[in-house]
């Protein structure tokens, strides 16, 4: 693989950190962004000369072009965009204000584009680039108790696969890697979770909050081994649009395949009668 300079979103734990870790090996050199200031330091201990942090919170959309300007200037093009930086939300949704919602959206959706928009300019003009947003395999399917979370993934997955028959002519590459449990954050500090305060939930949700923080830490997806699924991508002639990463993900997507295409086929007659 020739040396590429990796933009990546969110590398001060989990799947950022460990892309920013195995791209810095393979030689590349990586510009990581960072909410705080202070572990920016951290971050550039990685490498003595390929990691360069940078201090950006992806929801601050007024300041992702000009810090993405003053990146562009300083180190040349940006070959690869990794949208990482993202968070989960649990809570039933009649019990999550709507304010929780538009902060996942903020994060997980609207802060992707901004980068996007940030850096797909040059690429286009290049003719050249890859941009991979990392998703979930819960944009492809669902789960009670965390709604506000698949809507922000299934909302990034479609604008994935939009925009890469928007720029594929253009020699721009487009991946969503929805990855299934891995032993990240996510599940753990990283997680939203909206007070209870409904019991005709208690039954249905209650199993399944306990569940999921009695597995943070022993998910079954090691990050490294997605970091070095991420760099086979980036170094694919063709690469997918969609990349499901686990195990878990296969099953789960697959068997969420199976049930919409029966029940397309059950309400066939139904949605077929509504023409002229």
């Amino acid at each position: 693989m020739s040396h590429k300079t990796f933009l990546i979103t969110g590398v001060s734990s989990g799947f950022g950190r460990a892309f920013a870790q195995a791209a810095l090996a393979a030689g590349h050199t990586v510009i990581g962004t960072l909410r705080r200031a202070d572990a920016v330091a951290d971050f550039e201990r990685l490498h003595a000369h390929n990691a360069h942090g940078v201090v950006l919170d992806v929801s601050d959309f007024a300041a992702i072009e000009p810090i993405v300007d003053g990146l562009l200037a300083r180190h040349g093009a940006i070959d690869v965009l990794v949208n990482n930086a993202g968070y989960g939300h649990e809570g039933t949704l009649e019990e999550s204000p709507l304010s929780e919602l538009q902060r996942q959206f903020d994060v997980n959706v609207y802060g992707a584009v901004a980068m996007i928009k940030a850096v797909l300019p040059g690429m286009r003009e290049r003719r050249s680039g890859h941009i991979i947003n990392v998703t979930s395999m819960g944009g492809m399917m669902t789960l009670p108790g965390i709604s506000y979370y698949h809507g922000s993934k299934f909302a990034l997955e479609g604008i994935s696969e939009s925009l890469a028959q928007e720029v594929e002519p253009l020699g721009v590459k487009v991946t969503a890697v929805a990855p299934g449990s891995f032993r990240t954050d996510w599940a753990g500090r990283s997680m939203v979770r909206t007070h209870r305060s409904i019991k005709d939930y208690d039954a249905l949700f209650d199993p399944i909050r306990q569940t999921r923080e009695a597995r943070s830490g022993h998910q079954p997806g090691d990050p490294d081994k997605a970091a070095q699924a991420l760099l086979a991508l980036v170094n694919a002639d063709k690469p997918p649009r969609h990349l499901l990463l686990g195990a878990d993900a296969l099953q789960l997507v697959r068997a969420k395949l199976k049930a919409l295409q029966a029940e397309i086929d059950e309400w066939e007659s139904l949605s077929a009668s509504t023409g002229y």
